[in-house]
């Protein structure tokens, strides 16, 4: 029998027993974690008491700029208390909410917080690494490491007046709690690429992707403190194109109109149930999300052209999008 040689801790450099996932994780929570806040949310309930929650938030400008999930600073008095890492704990405005796409904006007076860097969620891939850090269950600081497990999920989200869906979602397997709301999901680079907002079950974490359509919600809220939307007034579904049209278009899919409000910019303009949206001002409709996406400010009380198919027949309908009450 062979003999068995015992390697004291002494014999190993602690680097060397790290494998390439620990070392990648172990990089993302020192670079990031100096950026994630915990939060302590203090809110109004009824009979007057006021109830203290919690949840986190990322550090996006060195002059005190922070990103979070707006359920978790729904109904606040507007100040929130953020802790570090470090130890420091300072006080932090809501800046402005978005609940349809479940975003937030606080602002601190402090000037020298750790900025995170902000990714692309559009380059994630399925399988690869992503690091969550956050404050589960009030634990400050805590870093879970799992692997994307699907992209373009859909988030139903809903504010006091209105609804919607956030599309291209992330979901991951890295553990996430109550308290994690808000936090980081970070890809291998430590590039902030979505802010957890949901656990949807044991393994099932949902987080909001920082893309394009995301920096503008940022931004406009940075600005202005809310993220204006125009609203045509009309449910609906992405579905097939009928085999001819697909062909002409050289795509396969359009919006189908399920249900029209009463008195709302598509009726007065005459869209129906069963109107298959394919284009907006000569842009093409391919799906919900599309449409979603290009219902920006700037089209509010502006004339805008839907080019739709009815009864297999294609034909312009103008519409004036009025803004969207959350």
């Amino acid at each position: 029998m062979a003999d068995l040689t015992f390697i004291s801790s002494g014999e190993v450099d602690e680097e060397e027993a790290l494998d390439a996932y620990s070392r990648a994780v172990v990089a993302i929570a020192e670079r990031l974690s100096p950026s994630v806040a915990n939060l302590r949310v203090s809110r109004r309930v009824r009979g007057g008491r006021v109830a203290t929650g919690g949840g986190s938030g990322v550090v996006i400008t060195p002059d005190g700029f922070m990103l979070t999930s707006a359920h978790v600073v729904a109904a606040t008095d507007g100040k929130v208390e953020a802790s570090f890492v470090d130890g420091r704990e300072v006080v932090a405005e809501v800046v402005g909410a978005d609940p349809l796409s479940d975003l937030a904006v606080l602002r601190s007076e402090t000037a020298d917080l750790a900025p995170a860097v902000l990714g692309d969620a559009e380059q994630l891939r399925v399988g690869q690494l992503v690091v969550a850090i956050g404050n589960p269950n009030g634990f400050a600081g805590s870093v879970t490491a799992g692997v994307v497990s699907a992209l373009g999920r859909s988030l139903p989200v809903r504010s006091r007046t209105a609804g919607r869906i956030v599309e291209n979602v992330i979901q991951t397997d890295a553990a996430l709690n109550p308290g994690n709301s808000g936090g980081a999901l970070a890809d291998g680079r430590g590039r902030v690429v979505g802010i957890n907002t949901a656990v949807a079950g044991v393994g099932l974490g949902l987080a909001v992707p920082i893309n394009a359509t995301t920096r503008n919600i940022v931004g406009a809220l940075m600005r202005e403190g809310r993220f204006r939307r125009a609203y045509l007034g009309i449910a609906g579904g992405s579905r097939p194109l009928p085999p001819k049209l697909a062909r002409e278009l050289g795509r396969d899919e359009c919006v189908e109109v399920v249900e029209v409000v009463e008195g709302s910019p598509a009726a007065l303009a005459g869209l129906r149930p069963e109107d298959l949206i394919v284009e907006l001002d000569t842009t093409p409709v391919e799906g919900v999300d599309d449409l979603q996406r290009l219902m920006a400010g700037e089209l509010i009380g502006a004339t805008v052209t839907a080019t739709v198919v009815r009864e297999g027949r294609t034909q312009s309908v103008e519409l004036v999008p009025v803004e969207l009450e959350v």
